[in-house]
């Protein structure tokens, strides 16, 4: 009888896993493999070049697939001794947020966000310029935006609807202060100076490109020639596969 007792509570626990938010075979969060790196999920939020939280982000999370995470994880203890560490923007993105991009950009009337996100870019242009494409990387799971950020500074004053919106090319102290390390440009930013090897970008910010640049490449992930923040892992997982599940909080 007793046996029969467990078995019952086996079958009556498994419906409840199985509507967990768990997550496909192969992802993890990154905050369970390395607890220090810091989340600022832009499109959870209204700060992000459309204004608004976006489709599919249901929690500010961080979701990769585990070799992604891994890497990453290892490239945050290379920096614990220096005193520095890292802050993902975005991660897995879901392919249903890729087309609310694409649909944001191909409505030419909404340019609330301009001001910040791409003031010298007609919005017309943001696909021929690659600033907006039909598929995105980060929908295979092996693909984060991030900076460097100092161990001991406080996190950055969160962003609300109606606050000033500065242009994300000024001089570090002009634009939106995200207490990280200064690179040259605020995250998406659609302009030539968010470019690698962009001219105009002070000393400091270029060495800060290069840190990143480098530690990346050590732990196997490949730079985007015109984003400072876009890596890919070399070798991901998942080459062909665009995922859409929604970025969910941890159960």
């Amino acid at each position: 009888m007793l046996r029969l007792f467990l078995l019952m509570l086996a079958l009556a626990a498994a419906p409840a896993t199985a509507r967990s938010s768990d997550l496909p075979e192969g992802f993890v969060r990154l905050r369970s493999l390395a607890p220090t790196i810091r989340h600022e999920i832009r499109y959870a939020g209204s700060h992000n070049f459309v204004g608004r939280p976006i489709a599919g982000y249901d929690a500010p999370d961080c979701i990769l697939t585990r070799p992604a995470a891994e890497a990453l994880a290892a490239a945050a203890r290379e920096l614990a001794p220096q005193g520095l560490g890292l802050k993902v923007y975005d991660c897995y993105r879901p392919a249903r947020a890729v087309a609310a991009f694409v649909a944001w950009a191909k409505d030419l009337s909404d340019e609330t966000m301009k001001p910040e996100f791409y003031p010298r870019v007609p919005k017309s242009k943001l696909f021929a310029r690659g600033y907006i494409a039909e598929k995105s990387g980060h929908s295979r799971g092996s693909t984060v935006d991030l900076a460097l950020v100092r161990l001991e500074q406080a996190p950055a004053k969160p962003w609300r609807p109606g606050d000033p919106l500065a242009d994300c090319a000024l001089p570090a102290g002009q634009r939106y202060a995200d207490a990280t390390l200064d690179f040259g440009t605020g995250y998406d930013c659609f302009d030539v100076k968010a470019h690698h090897g962009a001219a105009g970008i002070a000393a400091e910010a270029t060495a800060n490109r290069a840190t990143l640049k480098a530690l990346m490449q050590r732990h196997g992930f490949t730079p985007y020639a015109e984003e400072w923040w876009h890596y890919t892992l070399a070798g991901e997982p998942f080459p062909d596969t665009s995922f859409d599940f929604p970025v969910t909080a941890a159960p």
